[in-house]
């Protein structure tokens, strides 16, 4: 009889946390912040602790599952309005290879070793880092690569001068100008970085796309 009680618990809760995915709109683990992973283990502990646990309801599971699936849908909800909030529980990426050279402090403050660069790298069947102009790590760990073009000539700076309304000092900082020089480009156009949804540099020329715009 116990058999069977596992046995339906476990298929229950199979296309329940299915269910419960599908709502909160996860496609695949790579894609997991880390609110998200948190949420991912909770449900996991909470299943397995349900399952091992066969004279207890089932509503003890399912409950704080169903509560945590409005958590994280709440939480989602808030990130999209919030950048501070993205930023503060996503983080956001980091620069590790800027114009072909290794960022050797940004790599010790995100606990990024050689080893992990160079298996990214070999992942994206990428030889050398001397092939590599840009990489960033993203929040949910992996490494965005640009590559050199066949001149090896400097293209344009991937990252965004303005976000949702804030300027990004360090990607001033990497193309070396600073918040002034910034300021009084858009001061030319009658606007302000919180009239900005996005901004980023093209050779010599800054492009905007206003939050009017949208």
């Amino acid at each position: 009889m116990e058999i069977l009680k596992v046995m339906f618990r476990t298929g229950f809760f199979y296309f329940f946390i299915v269910l419960a995915y599908r709502i909160m709109g996860k496609r695949e683990i790579g894609q997991l912040g880390i609110i998200d992973l948190i949420v991912s283990i909770l449900i996991a502990e909470l299943v397995a602790i349900s399952i091992e646990n066969l004279n207890d309801s089932m509503f003890n599971t399912i409950v704080p599952i169903a509560l945590l699936v409005i958590l994280e849908l709440f939480l989602a909800f808030v990130s999209v309005k919030s950048r501070t909030f993205r930023t503060i529980f996503g983080g956001k990426p980091a620069l590790i290879i800027a114009n072909g050279k290794v960022n050797y402090k940004e790599m010790i403050r995100q606990r990024y070793s050689m080893d992990d660069l160079l298996l990214s790298l070999r992942q994206k069947e990428i030889k050398s880092i001397d092939e590599v102009e840009y990489a960033f790590l993203e929040p949910n760990g992996k490494l965005s690569i640009f590559q050199y073009n066949f001149f090896k000539t400097k293209s344009n700076y991937p990252m965004p001068l303005i976000l949702d309304g804030e300027i990004q000092k360090k990607a001033l900082d990497y193309i070396k100008k600073d918040e002034h020089w910034l300021r009084m480009i858009l001061a030319q156009k009658n606007l302000k970085p919180t009239d900005i949804f996005y901004a980023f540099k093209k050779q010599t020329k800054i492009f905007l796309i206003k939050k009017s715009d949208l």
